[in-house]
């Protein structure tokens, strides 16, 4: 019961059976103890606190006369329904974190137009659900009592890299992986890992505003380098901040814009990093999830200097509510990230991770991505005829149509006005650190278009541009 608090002070006038009893009636009544709430047993809470089963059975049965706990016999005791309670904190300060980011309530279906969310009918649920169930059998009935690996279970790491070697032509042990608890789980263990407090970090121009935001968090200093049609432009940021420590590139799928590091700016940024001693984090977040044509390899298959940190993620191919993810390190640093996550940032989910082993191990995951591929393409076509506007572009390798807003259009307003409507666009001025260079645009996902009714959601967000043109 972590919410039951009770400190007994015995050189105190006030009787132990009292201090018991007022501390329990204390909780409930400030709402740390909610009604329905099971309490420990006379004989548990005895052995907590170190008194007798009688001390305790006494000061449950005051509770009792005071109507704020019931027995229900060999049910246990419970804590009683209550009119109202009294907590003198003043919550009415909190929100939901970072509230310029996430935009969009949290557990929640996926809005008409939302990125970074999967298609929901897409999803194998019924594979999934046995899949998880067989797993949890696993983890009750043959588990271990001993703690898991920190780097998360071997058998999941195996087929990672297993799936690298093909789909990204990444070679590597699995010993070099550690499973972590999604993308930000993945970024907060490097972090950690890399000790780059009060140093310079180079990150994209358009990019990720969370990246931004958790280095920033981390005591880093984010330096913006532009991008262009060859992606991260390595002689800008070498102009800009040459004694950067790190830097931070979506090479596959360029977010937002969805171009490709081009082969000659991967080795001048991998000659960089060696001349440097510097970091790349590779956020490879769409995996192989690419549209047209094949997924360029990815960019630490050409690391030999051991500069180059592959982050993976499952939330954009299967689902973010897994919080799963993955980094795959250089083998002359893969002891000290080990210490870091067992220290630090354990994998978690035990469940999750044997029934993500056998989604990838009998070829679920291939087959789903497959499917994934032809219904995005379907998708993408399909808002293309439906939208019929100039100024759009394919964005995020083909999973949003990028509309460009003439200059001086706040497309922040127009997403503000959308969700009036239960639609979600994202705004392309986000994504840019620098306000006075910041393009304006909508980002509109393609993963949750509905078979009906995307005309008329279409209509909606058109007359909306029109009216703030």
């Amino acid at each position: 019961m972590h919410n039951l608090q009770i400190q007994l002070n015995r050189d105190a006038d006030i009787p132990v059976t009292e201090q018991i009893s007022t501390a329990i009636g204390a909780s409930i009544r400030n709402g740390r103890l909610y009604s329905g709430a099971r309490l420990p047993s006379w004989r548990d809470l005895s052995v907590q606190l170190g008194v007798a089963r009688g001390t305790v059975r006494v000061a449950y049965e005051r509770l009792i006369d005071e109507q704020l706990i019931v027995s229900r016999g060999a049910a246990g005791t419970f804590v009683a329904p209550q009119l109202s309670v009294v907590n003198d904190t003043d919550t009415s300060g909190l929100r939901g974190p970072l509230p310029g980011f996430f935009t969009h309530p949290f557990s929640q279906s996926p809005l008409i137009f939302q990125m970074g969310v999967p298609a929901q009918d897409v999803f194998p649920s019924k594979l999934w659900h046995r899949l998880t169930s067989a797993a949890s059998s696993q983890a009750a009935i043959g588990g271990s009592v001993s703690y898991p690996d920190p780097r998360g279970e071997l058998a999941l790491r195996t087929e990672i890299a297993g799936y690298l070697s093909v789909a990204r032509g990444l070679s590597c042990s699995p010993a070099q992986v550690i499973i972590t608890n999604g993308y930000t789980g993945a970024l907060g263990l490097i972090i950690h890992a890399l000790g780059l407090k009060d140093h310079t970090a180079w990150v994209e121009e358009p990019g990720y505003p969370l990246t931004r935001i958790a280095l920033s968090m981390a005591g880093l200093k984010p330096v913006a380098v532009n991008v262009d049609e060859q992606g991260l432009c390595v002689s800008d940021g070498i102009a800009q901040a040459p004694d950067a420590s790190l830097a931070v590139v979506t090479a596959g799928q360029q977010a937002p814009l969805g171009m490709t590091l081009s082969l000659s700016r991967r080795h001048q940024l991998l000659d960089w990093a060696e001349q440097t001693g510097s970091w790349i984090i590779e956020d490879d977040y769409l995996s192989e999830l690419q549209l047209s044509g094949r997924a360029a390899p990815a960019l630490a298959s050409l690391d030999r200097s051991g500069r180059v940190i592959h982050l993976g993620s499952f939330s954009k191919t299967i689902s973010p509510s897994l919080r799963m993810g993955f980094i795959v390190l250089p083998v002359d640093h893969t002891n000290h990230f080990a210490d870091v996550a067992a220290a630090l940032a354990p994998a978690s989910s035990i469940v999750t991770q044997l029934a993500l082993t056998e989604f990838i191990r009998k070829g679920h995951y291939l087959r789903h991505l497959r499917r994934m591929k032809r219904t995005y393409r379907n998708r993408l076509d399909a808002l293309r005829q439906t939208l019929q506007l100039a100024h759009t572009t394919d964005a995020m390798a083909g999973l949003a149509l990028l509309l460009r807003l003439p200059e001086g259009v706040d497309d922040t307003a127009i997403v503000r006005q959308a969700a009036t409507l239960n639609l979600a666009p994202m705004p392309l001025s986000v994504w840019y650190s620098k306000p006075n260079s910041a393009q304006t645009g909508l980002l509109l996902g393609i993963t949750n278009l509905p078979e009906e009714g995307l005309d008329i959601c279409c209509d909606q967000l058109k007359q909306l541009v029109e009216l703030n043109i």
